[in-house]
């Protein structure tokens, strides 16, 4: 109906009427863990909403071992127009294990055309469990909508989490959007440089922490993906980074020009990138300064864009053509 969720990182779900620029808070959201990168993460609507009130949430929560992104599915309660509140909470998903530190959840969600949800779960600041198939830190994973594994998953027959697992070897995937054509583009992360963008091939290992394009925070190098092939290399990568936060792929009218290609939020580089997903290579072709940090794009129904600033004083900011 035209009116936006927005996640608070807090802790806070509030809908936002841009007509009226009235904003609820929704009840009855779950404690989360907050601090550091962790608190409430993204939220989507089932591709039924319409007919079920099914909402999805990810957040941080606290428990033996430390902390984990897990993943809820709520029914959202409209019926009293001034007190929407979350209903029949079920939590479907959760990081394996738990474990210590304030980074790296990534957690983003998408349903893709056949109503599979897809989660982004980042390494968590460990490393090696992104080549750890006894954990789903580091993976994107492939579920059905009430969070069991989805049929024809690459690893379904070691058993255990990695049935859930599409593909391995990510370390901090925090944009997730799928194209005309229902493929699945990534944007992660890099450590001291190396952002990749990746088109998600079901079974391939992404190589983190093995390669990367960056190098770690102490210094240390990393080998470059050139010097291992059997890991799949970015389409294209960053250095300096742009530290990407979240990513559309355009698909409206009131933008011609950036049709088909991807929009990606930048919070050090505090800009939006415009990337050609069919040139060959894969090419940045502009830049927008934003002069603020991104932290989510969202395309509305009207072809419109809608921007989410970072932090304390963020705005809600729409982009129109003209």
């Amino acid at each position: 109906d035209g009116r936006l969720l927005v996640t608070e990182r807090q802790g806070v779900l509030k809908i936002f009427d841009p007509t009226s620029k009235q904003m609820l808070q929704v009840s009855g959201v779950p404690k989360v863990r907050y601090g550091g990168q962790g608190g409430l993460g993204d939220v989507i609507l089932h591709p039924q909403f319409s007919q079920n009130q099914w909402i999805y949430l990810s957040y941080a929560e606290a428990g033996q071992g430390g902390q984990g992104a897990v993943v809820i599915r709520a029914k959202l309660d409209l019926n009293s127009p001034n007190q929407p509140k979350l209903m029949e909470i079920e939590k479907i998903w959760q990081q394996v294990p738990k474990v210590s530190g304030q980074g790296h959840y990534a957690h983003r969600l998408a349903f893709d055309r056949e109503g599979k949800l897809w989660i982004s779960s980042g390494e968590r600041q460990k490393f090696d469990p992104a080549q750890d198939m006894q954990s789903n830190l580091g993976k994107i994973v492939r579920l059905n909508d009430d969070g069991r594994p989805a049929a024809g998953n690459p690893f379904a027959g070691q058993g255990g989490v990695a049935e859930q697992i599409w593909s391995l070897g990510h370390r901090n995937p925090l944009g997730m959007a799928f194209d005309e054509h229902g493929q699945l583009w990534v944007v992660e992360m890099g450590p001291k440089g190396g952002d990749e963008l990746n088109r998600i091939v079901k079974g391939a290992n992404y190589g983190y922490p093995v390669v990367s394009n960056g190098d770690h925070y102490s210094g240390l190098p990393i080998p470059d993906h050139a010097t291992r092939p059997e890991f799949k290399a970015p389409e294209i990568s960053w250095t300096p980074v742009i530290s990407p936060s979240s990513m559309i792929i355009y698909q409206g009218d009131q933008f011609p020009a950036w049709k088909g290609k991807a929009l990606i939020g930048g919070l050090s580089s505090e800009s939006i990138t415009v990337v050609d997903l069919k040139s060959q290579p894969v090419q940045e072709v502009q830049r927008l300064d934003m002069k603020q940090r991104i932290r989510g794009l969202l395309q509305a129904q009207d072809g419109s864009i809608w921007v989410i600033e970072d932090g304390a004083n963020a705005r809600l900011l729409k982009l129109k053509a003209h």
